[in-house]
């Protein structure tokens, strides 16, 4: 009785399903990965085009090339099919491996869900060195553009994760907890799904943005990347705190969203104080075939 009082019903009229067209159903677990690698992209291309940002305060210690539209078109593409298969093999290889063994064809039934961020970030790091050897622009940069704008997407994927109804939390007496109709205790529980949004979607995206615009971090490439792996790491472990475990087999007292994520934390601090210790870079527009923007 005390849940019913001090909980939040999850609301009746939030389906998992955004519209139908015919036979075709569309889901928004589908939707928000396509609308957060359109927005990123979106994001990417208007902060390539400030100039002000790319302008070291000190000296700079040689020019680096900023992405252009077409660099950013072709690179997003890539990301996206980064995301999507590297989810779905971390998924299979990190989280649910024996489900896959058991019945090889869920493999392919991608609109039951099961995609590991862990395996994304892999996929989408397979991206930037492709694009990165292609255009012949340093890794750290490419790496950079991807940073400031993967938290869009991923907040809009743990929003579509609370829709759901999936990766909810531990019991919770809190005013904000939820009761979800598909937990089958139906007690309220923390909403994971929805501190994950919060955290590694805008709070990240706000560190980031005011790194950019403020501290203009662009000019030292890797910095962002160095951001973006420590502050998503650290914010994964702590949610992680109240998230239910993904199954009885954790590495000790650890659960694998942690384990995974302290070398993102790491990582990331590794490349924050390489970043910090080279001089800033000055920026090098460049025009590639059918690219109409100006130099």
């Amino acid at each position: 009785m005390l849940d019913l009082i001090t909980a939040i019903p999850f609301p009746t009229w939030l389906k998992d399903e955004a519209f139908s067209l015919g036979p075709l159903s569309v889901k928004w677990y589908g939707l928000s990965y396509i609308v957060g690698i359109t927005l990123a992209y979106l994001y990417a291309k208007r902060v390539c085009a400030k100039k002000s940002i790319w302008i070291a305060r000190k000296e700079p210690s040689g020019p680096v090339i900023i992405p252009n539209k077409v660099i950013l078109e072709d690179y997003f593409f890539f990301a996206l099919l980064g995301i999507m298969l590297g989810g779905r093999i971390g998924s299979i290889l990190l989280y649910d491996t024996a489900k896959y063994l058991s019945d090889p064809l869920a493999i392919f039934r991608i609109w039951e869900g099961g995609m590991a961020f862990h395996g994304g970030l892999l996929g989408v790091g397979a991206a930037v060195w492709y694009l990165a050897r292609k255009y012949k622009v340093p890794f750290a940069r490419m790496g950079d553009i991807a940073a400031i704008s993967a938290p869009i997407g991923i907040g809009l994927v743990r929003v579509a994760n609370f829709v759901n109804q999936e990766l909810w939390g531990s019991a919770s007496s809190l005013p904000w907890a939820v009761i979800f109709t598909h937990d089958p205790d139906r007690i309220s529980r923390h909403p994971t799904q929805l501190y994950e949004a919060l955290l590694e979607g805008l709070v990240l995206w706000l560190i980031l943005y005011i790194a950019v615009h403020k501290f203009r971090a662009l000019t030292r490439p890797g910095l962002c990347i160095g951001i973006f792996l420590s502050g998503y790491g650290l914010f994964r472990i702590w949610v992680e705190l109240y998230r239910l475990p993904d199954d009885i087999t954790q590495f000790g007292f650890l659960q694998r969203g942690q384990m995974y994520s302290i070398p993102m934390v790491l990582g990331g601090a590794y490349l924050i104080y390489r970043a910090m210790r080279k001089p800033p870079v000055s920026p090098k527009r460049i025009v590639i075939e059918d690219d109409n923007e100006p130099a």
